[in-house]
């Protein structure tokens, strides 16, 4: 049985980000790099877990290889990379026919999506962990009824309160969570958020405070089937300060893959 995390903050570590380290990541070139990088991570992992009194094997892993190309995945398969994650649909599902050989490759969206997308996701994700309205909930099932499909999803939050970031309001969860049954192929597993970046490690703590606590609220008054289990949240820079504070899904990507080309700007555009 796990142990739950500590209550509070103020109980918490003094861990701190690695946002300094965004950008910089060397490239994972070779199956050996990826077999070290996430090694490394692994042992990252077990560390905050130890430190908040958790059994590690609480706590998944999420590749996320968006902006690498074939060779970089199929070098992170050879690794054993078995689901990895992906924010825009369309490169998610083109890699996905590309490497339709590696049968047990599986793919996670966790990225914001339009209505207009959802027959893309409906048609290959295993998991899609940006959940955030009801209109784009009907549009996935619609589509994954017609595909004869079931998958699991995370309500997105937004817990830092920008306005760049996508997300439902803390406030509006509750609510949300009780309009979802009526979505018999959309099997609700938990929450996600991305937190502030920044490298203050307290107000970056402070977002995953905030997500575990309103999961464990709703928890008491969520609709039958709704275990609501998974937290998804922490990424390269600060996966360690989420496990402290409770992630049962933390997403790593340059940590694995190393720095990217394109600008973050590109994957998580202003939602204006």
């Amino acid at each position: 049985m796990m142990t739950p995390p500590p209550d509070s903050a103020a109980s918490a570590p003094a861990t701190q980000t690695r946002h300094d380290r965004h950008g910089r990541y060397p490239q994972a070139l070779s199956v050996e790099d990826f077999r070290h990088n996430l090694a490394a991570i692994h042992a990252r992992m077990q560390a905050a877990c130890h430190r908040a009194g958790r059994d590690p094997a609480s706590v998944r892993l999420l590749p996320v290889s968006k902006t690498m190309d074939e060779s970089r995945i199929r070098l992170a398969y050879a690794a054993g990379c078995r689901l990895l994650g992906e924010n825009k649909v369309q490169e998610a599902h083109r890699k996905w026919e590309n490497t339709a050989d590696l049968a047990d490759l599986r793919w996670s969206v966790i990225g914001h999506l339009q209505t207009n997308k959802a027959k893309l996701v409906a048609q290959f994700a295993s998991e899609f962990q940006a959940l955030d309205s009801l209109r784009l909930a009907e549009a996935l099932d619609r589509r994954l009824q017609a595909e004869g499909r079931a998958l699991d999803v995370f309500v997105q939050v937004n817990t830092s309160g920008e306005p760049s970031k996508y997300g439902l309001a803390p406030d509006d969860v509750a609510a949300f969570l009780q309009a979802l049954p009526a979505y018999s192929a959309l099997r609700v597993r938990g929450l996600m958020t991305l937190a502030l970046f920044s490298s203050e490690a307290e107000r970056v703590r402070q977002c995953f405070v905030l997500l575990r606590g309103l999961r464990d609220r709703l928890r008491q008054e969520a609709p039958a089937g709704f275990h609501l289990d998974e937290l998804s949240m922490g990424m390269s820079g600060d996966f360690e300060i989420a496990i402290e504070e409770g992630a049962t899904v933390v997403r790593v990507g340059q940590a694995i893959f190393g720095a990217r080309a394109l600008p973050d700007s590109h994957y998580w555009p202003d939602p204006a």
